[in-house]
């Protein structure tokens, strides 16, 4: 299958294209960076769509880092422009096919719930209210009008993702490893986090299996509230927990944004589970202590 994939030199990007040709897929690679990418077997790196062709498949990943900086009102369009804009353009690019993809998966994020309580979310829940919530639903419904070309579209609702090199986990272990780490607020946020693999193992199974359409969660079955996941962060390190971050120095530091890590979700990856996809690390400790150990 040829599969183009946005957002292919991002976090979780670059482990999916190693993995697409690793299941004997052809990789096409949307980047403004295209011709700084080093030759790799298997996978094109482009920067312009009117010369791609006969492509089965597109995986939408695009999109800036929600939590890089402060939300300004540039910021946010910034934002917008990167996922709803990006995902525009692949459309038009689509219509302009005399046989386009077969399949659209694309990204979005368990932000599209909003902040929510200790309830359970399955992908049945109502969408949130706040901008991150707007941004995703948004985001999918631009990506659901593939479907009036004839395409089977799938939405994947993405968790804190967990990886040894880049990712939140690469913003935090620097305090965690100094012992300088804790809870956010009062901690009793929920967190809902995926490791990247597993991520990238539901992202081909998706891209596999003809019968998986909508909306999924890409969340590992086991969330656990933030100061949790912080006393096993700090004990797949080997040190304390003691210092939290109170919620005003949150609140001033980033503003607006500052709700992403104060409030959470409990997500549940229940349409996966259920149509057969098998979490490899369904638990946080050991999938920590497989990461930073």
């Amino acid at each position: 299958m040829h599969v183009l994939v946005t957002g292919g030199t991002g976090f979780i990007g670059r482990e999916l294209v190693v993995a697409l040709v690793a299941n004997g897929h052809r990789v096409s690679v949307l980047s403004r960076r295209a011709g700084q990418m080093p030759f790799r077997e298997g996978i094109h790196y482009t920067g312009r769509l009117d010369g791609l062709r006969a492509v089965d498949a597109v995986i939408n990943l695009a999109g800036e880092n929600l939590a890089e900086r402060r939300w300004t009102a540039t910021r946010k369009q910034q934002l917008r422009d990167s996922r709803i804009g990006t995902t525009q353009r692949l459309l038009s690019w689509m219509e302009s096919l005399p046989t386009p993809p077969q399949t659209l998966i694309s990204g979005s994020a368990i932000g599209y719930y909003g902040p929510r309580d200790d309830s359970p979310l399955d992908e049945s829940a109502a969408p949130g209210e706040d901008f991150a919530a707007r941004l995703c639903r948004d985001w999918e419904a631009e990506a659901l009008r593939a479907q009036t070309l004839g395409l089977r579209v799938c939405t994947l609702r993405t968790g804190v993702v967990l990886g040894r090199d880049g990712g939140a986990l690469a913003k935090m272990l620097p305090a965690f490893r100094l012992g300088g780490g804790g809870p956010l607020g009062n901690g009793q946020q929920w967190m809902s986090w995926v490791r990247r693999v597993d991520l990238v193992r539901l992202l081909i199974w998706l891209l596999e299996n003809p019968h998986c359409q909508g909306a999924y969660n890409g969340t590992a079955p086991e969330p656990v509230r933030n100061r949790d996941f912080a006393r096993a962060l700090a004990a797949s390190l080997r040190r304390p927990a003691l210092l939290p971050m109170p919620a005003p120095a949150l609140r001033l530091l980033l503003g607006e944004m500052a709700g992403l890590l104060l409030s959470g979700q409990r997500v549940l990856p229940t349409r996966a589970q259920a149509e057969g996809f098998v979490f490899r690390h369904p638990s946080l400790a050991p999938a920590l202590s497989e990461i930073v150990g």
